[in-house]
């Protein structure tokens, strides 16, 4: 027997939005600042899904998690970073009607991220999504971030929706290790930041998507709450 979708979550880098532009323009500003060559766009985006430490770590080459310059230059991309939020981010194509059918359909939709709240909810209020999600939980939000489950649990929670009825979106192992962990459906977004050595096909999602449109139809399949 089918369970209908309830509540859509999403992760935010990389699935609902398309952040990547912004935090390589922060990667480079800062390695411009150091009097390093900028790193093409395509080489930085499959980093943007793990945070500025990693972007600081890749885009510098530096092999120790204890190097001395590493924060402070962390620190600074985050600055830039913070005054840049919604330069060129945008939702993914397809994705402002993927959400405009879920809330004609009655299903609710939020946001799960391990991104820090400070750079989120400024984030969302610019692109005036603040307000249209159910929840927006960030990785400060709770003691515990993805792939943990209590994140995905505490949005069900303010969806008001049980975790076998939700269903969560992402583009990394983390993300569908954390919506396993809680019990519900979980969708690669393939479209993401995912590097080349990675196997999405591997990660035993409940299902996997190609580009944001083919959402509707794989939510449809799975059931629509009765109206």
């Amino acid at each position: 027997m089918k369970h209908p979708i309830h509540s859509v979550l999403f992760d935010l880098d990389g699935t609902l939005l398309d952040t990547a532009p912004d935090l390589a323009f922060a990667l480079n500003s800062v390695l411009i600042e150091q009097q390093r060559e900028p790193l093409l766009f395509e080489q930085i985006r499959p980093w943007v899904s793990w945070g500025a430490r990693v972007l600081i770590k890749q885009g510098f080459n530096f092999t120790a998690d204890n190097d001395p310059q590493l924060e402070p230059l962390r620190l600074r991309l985050l600055e830039i970073y913070a005054n840049n939020l919604a330069r060129e981010t945008s939702l993914f194509p397809g994705m402002e009607e993927v959400l405009q059918t879920l809330e004609g359909w009655g299903i609710s939709w939020g946001i799960v991220t391990n991104k820090p709240a400070w750079l989120t909810n400024p984030l969302l209020e610019q692109l005036g999504l603040a307000t249209r999600s159910v929840c927006n939980v960030s990785g400060d939000t709770l003691p515990q971030s993805k792939p943990h489950p209590a994140p995905l649990l505490y949005a069900c929670q303010m969806a008001q929706c049980k975790p076998a009825h939700g269903l969560y979106v992402g583009d990394a192992l983390r993300d569908v290790e954390a919506g396993q962990r809680a019990g519900m459906r979980t969708v690669v977004a393939l479209y993401g930041y995912i590097n080349s050595a990675e196997m999405p096909l591997t990660w035993g999602a409940t299902g996997v998507i190609k580009q944001p449109l083919e959402l509707i139809n794989w939510i449809s399949e799975m059931g629509l709450p009765n109206r």
